[in-house]
């Protein structure tokens, strides 16, 4: 009789011991979710499907990272002229929108390795007596997207200066000033100005590619403090490329 008794008096402060450590009201810590900064006017990276969600080979590229790595994100679609400091000021937590890595840009961010090599190219209005780069010297006028690669590489051709050189906010601005005859060409990444052509063949635009424009490299970028979650980052892009699942996601939009 005594042993029973001990046997429930033991069993009663078992459960005392479990209630005093779960409190009422107590809920598990919910999940961090990263805030993904993306310029969605930037086909095929990034854009805005009629649906009105972000798609592009940028947001498969993040989605599939974070699947990965085991977070949870949401999109912010953000202006490309203050997309960097938005993550400064922890607006957003990482960028993945067609970055170039660049000795400047890492002086405020930290980048991922890279996920996407990229090269400038000259999109050419009709008509145009244009057929290098060194002929950019004598256009009229040369358009840009303001605070890009193509928009430092331009300024250093042409002069910080320039009158000629002719900054948009956004690349859909820029390429519908070339169709509409506004510039005489457009200087800007392969990727986009490859998705534009593709879908305006008929309309006698010339495509000029040059050694002069070295090769870029896209990475995805956080800040400086936030090396844990960079190295999740890198660790899935890693994986991607192993499993397949890289090639999977590129060959769906840059399958030649």
């Amino acid at each position: 009789m005594k042993i029973r008794l001990l046997h429930f008096l033991a069993i009663g402060l078992l459960a005392i011991g479990l209630c005093a450590c779960e409190k009422p009201g107590d809920t598990p810590p919910t999940p961090k979710i990263y805030r993904v900064g993306m310029n969605a006017a930037f086909a095929p990276f990034g854009s805005i499907d009629t649906n009105g969600k972000i798609v592009g080979f940028d947001a498969d590229i993040m989605l599939a990272v974070a699947d990965q790595a085991g977070i949870k994100i949401v999109w912010v679609n953000t202006p490309w002229e203050g997309i960097f400091s938005t993550l400064a000021n922890a607006g957003i937590d990482i960028i993945a929108s067609g970055v170039t890595i660049t000795e400047e840009r890492k002086q405020s961010m930290i980048f991922s390795d890279p996920y996407f090599e990229a090269k400038q190219v000259i999109l050419v209005a009709p008509g145009k007596n244009i057929n290098s780069p060194e002929d950019l010297k004598q256009a009229n006028r040369v358009g840009v997207t303001a605070g890009t690669s193509a928009d430092t590489i331009m300024q250093k051709m042409l002069g910080k200066n320039s009158t000629a050189l002719v900054r948009f906010e956004s690349l859909p601005l820029l390429l519908n000033e070339v169709d509409n005859g506004g510039v005489d060409a457009a200087v800007g990444d392969n990727g986009a100005v490859a998705n534009h052509l593709k879908f305006n063949k008929d309309k006698g635009f010339k495509l000029i590619e040059s050694d002069k424009f070295e090769k870029e490299y896209y990475g995805i970028a956080v800040r400086p403090a936030d090396t844990a979650l960079l190295a999740k980052i890198n660790s899935a892009l890693k994986a991607l490329r192993a499993n397949g699942r890289y090639d999977t996601i590129y060959a769906s939009y840059f399958a030649k």
